[in-house]
């Protein structure tokens, strides 16, 4: 669940076809009671469409993300398998799970200002509150921290059509099959890219830190495993096209429909 949150926090992508594409390098460093480590990614854009490469010690995973085709793949190239998932489905299945209703997100400026990379960013708060229901019990993910955010910086233009496509449709940004199993703090993290995406900028460098809470059994276990805290640095941003063959599954490889 932590590698797919770090995946997760590299996740970001452009909308019009006017838009140049964009490539991004991150570092993410994150640490919890079950696992810590780092991840390195790199994220392709190319309209609405992107795929995410990370890696953490001997784990990696590649996938693909198509808004408008509303489709999601994850790539095993040991397998050489393609895991299919209909998103627009799997958002209604969320639904079920999370109460957008009685979600709460803010990015409050605070007034501090960073350079990260070269990069000059503005300091926002963020604290994003999402209800969800795991096994029947009721938990409330909580994510808090601080991000520092390059507006007008390369590629700001398409991370923020991108998400903000994606999150009309009620997209989440890791595994499905993660997702299943703790729908709260993928929507949550969903929840913190389109907070971005409002903002107009590129989060450059983003502390975070996610804890459960709530009355139920499943929110007392998830909270006595403590806090996922992750910090994620972007390293580059390159603007200039993209292959299209990066967005598309490899011809030798099986397709499974999920």
């Amino acid at each position: 669940m932590t590698r797919t949150t770090f995946a997760a926090a590299f996740a970001l992508s452009c909308c019009a076809a006017a838009h140049a594409d964009v490539t991004l390098r991150a570092t993410s460093t994150g640490k919890s009671a079950v696992i810590s480590g780092t991840t390195s990614s790199v994220t392709y854009i190319k309209g609405l469409k992107m795929r995410t490469e990370a890696s953490s010690g001997k784990f990696s995973t590649a996938s693909i993300y198509d808004v408008d085709a509303q489709k999601m793949v994850i790539l095993d190239a040991k397998k050489k398998e393609a895991s299919v998932w209909d998103m627009g489905a799997f958002a209604e299945e969320m639904g079920k799970a999370v109460d957008s209703g009685g979600t709460q997100a803010s990015m409050t400026p605070n007034g501090r200002k960073k350079t990260v990379n070269g990069r000059e960013a503005d300091g926002y708060d963020v604290a994003i509150v999402v209800p969800a229901t795991i096994g029947g019990s009721p938990v409330v993910m909580n994510l808090t921290g601080v991000s520092w955010v390059a507006k007008g910086a390369p590629g700001s233009a398409e991370y923020s059509s991108f998400y903000k496509g994606a999150g009309e449709k009620g997209w989440i940004f890791s595994d499905p099959r993660s997702a299943k199993g703790s729908p709260g703090q993928a929507k949550a993290m969903a929840q913190m890219y389109i907070e971005f995406a409002k903002i107009g900028g590129i989060p450059v460098e983003t502390e975070m830190s996610m804890q459960a809470s709530g009355d139920g059994p499943v929110a007392a276990m998830m909270s006595k495993m403590g806090a996922v805290t992750t910090t994620t640095v972007i390293d580059s941003v390159e603007v200039g096209p993209v292959d299209d063959a990066l967005f598309q599954v490899p011809a030798d490889y099986t397709l499974k429909t999920r």
